[in-house]
């Protein structure tokens, strides 16, 4: 059987110089994994109502979903600056959805929801956007009576739902 050798020479060279690739110094000291970002889940709005037992707020995600944690602060602050959110109540409640924005790439806000509002329902009284910063969007509820809550997501579009608990009933 006879081969041509010019295309023996060819994968030869080509074989040789996979095997003897060198790799620059700068190169070899950095790991060599393909680590893939998480994307962070875009924060659009936010938006509440009043149900028969229930006060129910819903933040709504563009793109992926975030993780939740909601925690009871004595007060609210904003998120870098530390200021004081000035929004009444006794109670307070902060929501913290991570990996999360509300901005896009070159730093314009997509979040079009209340920055600031007083609400007037049986328990929820007030929402702030309190922060912005490092991956993490914060929110700050207040109440005049301390809150019993549940918190969880829903999809189609993505979102994040808390339901406040309140002795008022419908009928």
């Amino acid at each position: 059987m006879y081969h041509h050798p010019s295309r023996a020479a060819v994968a030869a060279g080509v074989l040789l110089t996979a095997v003897g690739a060198t790799v620059p110094a700068s190169a070899a000291a950095q790991p060599q994994t393909a680590a893939k970002s998480s994307p962070s889940a875009r924060v659009v709005n936010a938006r509440w109502a009043g149900h028969c037992t229930y006060d129910r707020l819903v933040i709504d995600l563009g793109g992926t979903t975030a993780t939740v944690g909601v925690k009871a602060v004595k007060q609210l602050r904003y998120d870098p600056s530390g200021k004081k959110v000035p929004l009444p109540g006794k109670y307070f409640l902060e929501i913290r959805l991570s990996p999360a924005v509300a901005h896009d790439s070159a730093g314009r806000s997509v979040y079009r929801g209340p920055r600031l509002a007083k609400i007037q329902l049986s328990k929820l009284k007030g929402l702030a956007l309190t922060g912005d910063f490092e991956g993490v969007v914060t929110f700050g509820t207040a109440f005049q009576t301390k809150p019993t809550y549940k918190a969880f997501k829903l999809h189609s579009p993505e979102r994040v739902v808390l339901d406040f608990n309140h002795a008022n009933r419908c009928g």
